[in-house]
């Protein structure tokens, strides 16, 4: 039932029913503000105030018992500035809304950066065979922008101590193998077929956990590798341009990534690092392990030649492909950390899947890639269980 109540400017006074001996009577002085509805909705249990009312001033103008009247004067008024329940259901909603489009955004840059850097990475490996020397100058590109960037303030530089660094090298060390792994593959076969390959990295993830950690996993975790292995080994069956450098460069790839995010799951704890920083990071001391090894492997007297028959086969463009590769990888990259800070595991699984997915697309449209049905089908299965995969993992 619901009723309306209003004040009266009038004040109203009453007298105390039950007046104690020799004492006498008590009035009350109620003064309102302006008259104002207040609604109430009363049900048989309870009564409800869709406003409340609120004491703001009590005066008394007491003095002896015996003789003198007692009274006070309690001024009330409605909490106008409360607001509404629909206002603050509505105000969690766009921030809700807000959160969605933000972690859209970040999938749609990190996509993008990862396509335009296996792009250009391969149209460099074409011309320039030099896998080595072409991962160094990725992580050395990176390093450059974020050194520049916390010396000109546009981000804030990292707080780390030597037990930082000590933490962070297995983790570099691993990424440092992976990197290197993937561009050899990549020199040596489509782009596409290293991605469906490096989609079997959550079966390696499995398997160390399990055989190194001792970790278990529920049965669906176990049975969404059949469709990965079995994917990933229909494409490496029917690749046409099939290569068993690039193949196993891929493999090594997974299982270096692998061990990078479990010694960075286990060393970072408790680290304020943030996801741009720590890549950053990550990169500088991994261009510091990789650098010796680049000129151990290629040398500059083969990265000379090679550069000269670059810039005559294509031209200035060369250059550009370079630069991009390497500013690209960075980009990438440091996307994918940053977005780490903003979603869930199981969500950048997923982002992940569907990352793989796009540059597979495109880098078959681009380059021209003959695919057979056989392959295609290889690679969906393959893709499929990765989704399963990280719907079933805990």
């Amino acid at each position: 039932m619901n009723c309306s109540i209003k004040h009266s400017i009038s004040s109203t006074s009453c007298s105390n029913l039950i007046p104690k001996k020799d004492s006498s009577p008590i009035s009350f002085k109620i003064q309102s503000l302006p008259p104002k509805p207040i609604n109430f909705n009363i049900k048989p249990s309870s009564i409800t105030f869709k406003k409340p009312l609120y004491i703001s001033q009590i005066q008394d103008f007491g003095g002896s018992i015996r003789k003198i009247n007692h009274g006070f004067v309690c001024n009330a008024y409605e909490a106008d500035h409360s607001q509404p329940l629909e206002i603050k259901m509505d105000e969690v909603a766009q921030s809700e809304a807000g959160q969605k489009m933000k972690i859209g955004l970040y999938f749609a840059t990190w996509w993008s950066l990862n396509v335009v850097f296996n792009i250009y990475n391969k149209k460099v490996l074409n011309a320039f065979p030099f896998p080595w020397l072409t991962s160094t100058l990725s992580l050395a590109a990176g390093s450059l922008i974020m050194l520049v960037s916390w010396a000109t303030k546009m981000v804030e530089a990292p707080k780390t101590d030597i037990e930082f660094w000590k933490t962070l090298f297995p983790v570099a060390l691993a990424h440092t193998i992976g990197h290197v792994a993937a561009t050899i593959s990549m020199s040596k076969v489509a782009v596409s077929f290293t991605h469906i390959i490096k989609s079997a990295e959550p079966a390696f993830s499995v398997l160390v956990s399990r055989f190194f950690l001792g970790e278990s996993f529920p049965i669906g975790v176990y049975l969404s590798l059949l469709p990965i292995i079995g994917g990933c080994a229909l494409s490496a069956l029917t690749e046409l341009n099939f290569n068993m450098i690039g193949f196993m460069g891929a493999m090594v790839s997974n299982l270096a990534f692998v061990f990078r995010n479990i010694f960075s799951k286990k060393g970072m704890k408790g680290k304020s690092v943030s996801g741009m920083n720590y890549y950053a990071c990550l990169s500088m001391l991994s261009l510091l392990i990789l650098t010796p090894f680049t000129i151990a492997m290629e040398g500059p007297q083969m990265w000379e030649a090679g550069w000269q028959t670059a810039l005559t086969q294509i031209g200035p463009n060369f250059v550009w492909w370079v630069v991009a590769q390497s500013v690209f990888y960075h980009l990438y990259n440091q996307v994918s950390y940053m977005s780490l800070d903003q979603i869930s595991p199981l969500t950048f699984s997923i982002g992940n899947t569907m990352k793989r997915i796009s540059v597979i697309v495109s880098s078959i449209i681009i380059f021209r890639t003959p695919v057979q049905p056989v392959n295609a089908l290889g690679a969906a299965i393959a893709i499929l269980g990765t989704f399963i995969y990280s719907q079933a993992k805990p």
